[in-house]
């Protein structure tokens, strides 16, 4: 089994085999932080492969401060909001949105959540709230980043988080004992 260290290097050589494990390795996680900013599972394995691509012909400006993973994963946040703002239903994120794409099934007071489901109500946000939601609260963004990154003012972001919180703690509210 390689190291990380010299996995990296065989996929800086281009080294086909080492790009398949390092995909492998991290795919799933990867996986994961796309399907939380994208409406669709077909949007978030485009997404993944755009991210994998951008992190293999990156890598040589992996500098080893902080985590290889950490590193990986700003990339695929980046990506994501760059296919967000791709894609013409997405267009405008600082728009307020409305919630009528918010699911609205009622569950089982007595079911106990699972984490799968959480990520289920986080996509089932308007995609304004969804991406703020997800770049402050689960990556741990500042407010003043996450405006530059969706290029929205601080209001916004601020104002969308907000409704967020308030909608998600809406649907929650049902699964509190």
């Amino acid at each position: 089994m390689l190291s990380e260290d010299e996995l990296i290097k065989q996929c800086k050589k281009g080294d086909r085999k080492a790009q398949k494990l390092l995909y492998d390795k991290y795919a799933s996680a990867m996986f994961a932080l796309c399907q939380r900013y994208m409406a669709t599972t077909e949007e978030a394995e485009d997404a993944l492969i755009t991210g994998f691509t951008l992190i293999f012909s990156k890598l040589d400006t992996y500098k080893k401060e902080g985590s290889f993973e950490g590193w990986m994963r700003k990339i695929m946040v980046n990506n994501a909001i760059s296919c967000l703002r791709a894609n013409e239903k997405y267009k405008n994120l600082e728009d307020e949105q409305c919630l009528e794409n918010v699911g609205s099934e009622t569950p089982n007071p007595q079911q106990r959540l699972e984490a799968h489901e959480i990520v289920k109500k986080i996509q089932s946000l308007p995609i304004g709230y969804r991406t703020v939601f997800n770049l402050v609260v689960v990556e741990g963004y500042t407010y003043e980043e996450t405006a530059k990154m969706m290029n929205i003012n601080i209001g916004t972001v601020r104002s969308q988080l907000n409704r967020a919180r308030k909608e998600l703690q809406k649907q929650l509210k049902m699964y509190r004992d």
